[in-house]
C-alpha cells in the first residue's frame, strides 16, 4: 500500500497537536498516525469513510451475487 508521506503524523506530534491531524483530515479526508515508525491508525472524514463504506457494500453484494450465480443450481438442490 502506498502513503502519501505528507498524511503521516507521528504518535508523539499527534498526542501534542491533535489539531493538525484535524486540519490534515479536512484537507486530505483523512491522517495517518505512525506509532514506532510503522503506519497504526488512520483517521477518516465521514465523508471518507461513508464512501468506503458504500464501496465496500457494493464490492459484497456482487461478491454474494456472483457466489449465488455460480452456485444456483446446488443451492436449489439443497432448498429441496
Amino acid at each position: 500500500m502506498t502513503l502519501d508521506t505528507s498524511l503521516l503524523v507521528p504518535m508523539t506530534e499527534a498526542n501534542q497537536n491533535f489539531s493538525k491531524v484535524v486540519r490534515l483530515v479536512d484537507e486530505s479526508g483523512m491522517a495517518v498516525i505512525l506509532k514506532n515508525n510503522k503506519p497504526r491508525y488512520m483517521v477518516l472524514s465521514f465523508s471518507e469513510y461513508d464512501e468506503i463504506q458504500a464501496a465496500r457494500q457494493k464490492f459484497i453484494g456482487a461478491t454474494v451475487d456472483d457466489v449465488i450465480a455460480e452456485n444456483l443450481e446446488a443451492l436449489r438442490e439443497l432448498a429441496q
